[in-house]
């Protein structure tokens, strides 16, 4: 199979298929040396998008190291690597070495919302549509509006129903799977506290991340549930959200979910949780997640969504 239609093909089925694919193109040994980078990029971005870091990291980083075409790619796919073990810190040294190319404002938006810093993702995001633009961007500026309509959910569901709505317009003609399953989940993050249906609303969406096998989308719906059930004090969901929560990242993968979901219900976390490196302190951090459940509870007490 050609590597172009195998790439292609990524956003159409399930990542394991496309792992499949690109491996056995490249076990081939057939490849001229531009065409070894392309596959061996989108391997690894399928991996990462299946929780094989280790295998993700040394694909990144072979071409990051080759400095050709995608190396700029690779050096922020090798951030995205180090964001999702928990290590913030690193991830925004790395982030100012990124440039445009390396699409360091996105970088910077996706260290800022699980800080719970929702304002200053929402500046990140905003600089990196803008960016985007001004290149002529069009896939890049419906990635860049999708996270924002996604961390705008948390704090002003009235905003997001614009934001949402300019995301689904820049999403449609695209072909970004995984983007589109960001826009979905904000809506249920939108929706948190509002609405009784939004477990059943998550189940569905859940079904269809499955078909995808793009696992983080997954942890991030979950993350979305512990929200919801947070705000409506729901102690005995949110406590089997959490459960399912830690079995979706026991590979390491996005585990400071686990932490975000205790910070939002006012829990201790069990000693055996696995830590992040927060950027201003697990105390800060734990403040600013409870917040937003508590503003968004008085929210649901005085008003309603349409």
């Amino acid at each position: 199979m050609r590597p172009p239609f195998a790439i292609a093909r990524r956003q159409h089925e399930h990542r394991e298929r496309t792992v499949s694919r690109l491996s056995a193109v490249l076990a081939s040994g057939l490849l001229p040396d531009e065409l070894v980078e392309l596959t061996t990029y989108y391997q690894a971005k399928a991996q990462r998008d299946l929780g094989r870091t280790d295998d993700s990291r040394r694909g990144m980083q072979r071409v990051a190291s080759a400095g050709g075409r995608l190396a700029s790619a690779a050096r922020r796919g090798l951030a995205h690597l180090s964001r999702v073990s928990g290590d913030f810190p690193e991830v925004v040294e790395a982030a100012g070495r990124l440039g445009w190319a390396g699409r360091h404002h996105r970088v910077l938006g996706d260290v800022w919302w699980v800080q719970g810093d929702m304002e200053r993702a929402a500046v990140a995001y905003l600089a990196a549509r803008s960016e985007a633009e001004e290149h002529g961007a069009v896939g890049e500026t419906a990635v860049a509006q999708a996270h924002l309509a996604f961390v705008v959910s948390f704090v002003d569901p009235l905003r997001a129903d614009d934001e949402l709505d300019l995301a689904s317009r820049l999403l449609s003609p695209l072909s970004l799977r995984s983007d589109e399953m960001t826009a979905h989940i904000a809506t249920l993050v939108r929706d948190a506290g509002f609405a009784a249906d939004l477990p059943d609303r998550a189940a569905v969406q859940l079904a269809e991340i499955g078909v995808s096998g793009i696992s983080y989308a997954a942890a991030k719906l979950q993350l979305a549930l512990c929200f919801h059930h947070a705000v409506v004090d729901a102690r005995d969901d949110l406590a089997a959200d959490i459960a399912r929560l830690r079995e979706l990242t026991q590979n390491g993968y996005y585990a400071y979910y686990v932490e975000i979901a205790h910070f939002m219900g006012d829990l201790p976390l069990p000693p055996n949780t696995v830590r992040a490196r927060w950027i201003d302190g697990e105390r800060q951090t734990r403040e600013r997640w409870r917040n937003i459940v508590l503003r968004r509870r008085d929210h649901v007490g005085t008003d309603s969504l349409p």
